[in-house]
């Protein structure tokens, strides 16, 4: 099992910054991918940035392009996404995701942390 715990969320007005933190522990070595997915009130939930452990091309929602970025601190199994520019459309739970290795196994979910922008 993976367990990860988020944090970083908040409200913060329209251009501001916010930086989320997901730590991971448990077997870590079960997983092939880690990055952050969001659902907005009432919207299905979608992917925000995810990249591959073992290195390759992170992919990004086109939304987020060029104002979000992920990265990793592999010494302490931490995941960060920095977000500038914040609008009030990036308000939602964002979710700390680890995609399992084994196809058609169970991947792994943070409970999620409240992003709120405010125009």
């Amino acid at each position: 099992q993976v367990q990860l715990v988020e944090s970083g969320g908040g409200l913060v007005q329209a251009g501001g910054s916010l930086r989320l933190s997901c730590a991971a522990s448990g077997s870590i070595f079960m997983i092939d991918a880690m990055g952050w997915y969001r659902q907005a009130p009432g919207k299905q939930r979608e992917l925000v940035a995810l990249f591959p452990i073992d290195g390759g091309s992170t992919n990004y929602a086109d939304s987020v392009k060029g104002r979000f970025t992920i990265s990793r601190d592999h010494a302490k199994n931490t995941v960060y996404l920095q977000m500038n520019s914040l609008k009030p459309e990036d308000t939602a739970v964002y979710y700390c995701h680890a995609r399992n290795k084994i196809a058609y196994a169970t991947d792994y979910w943070g409970k999620g942390t409240l992003v709120t922008v405010s125009s």
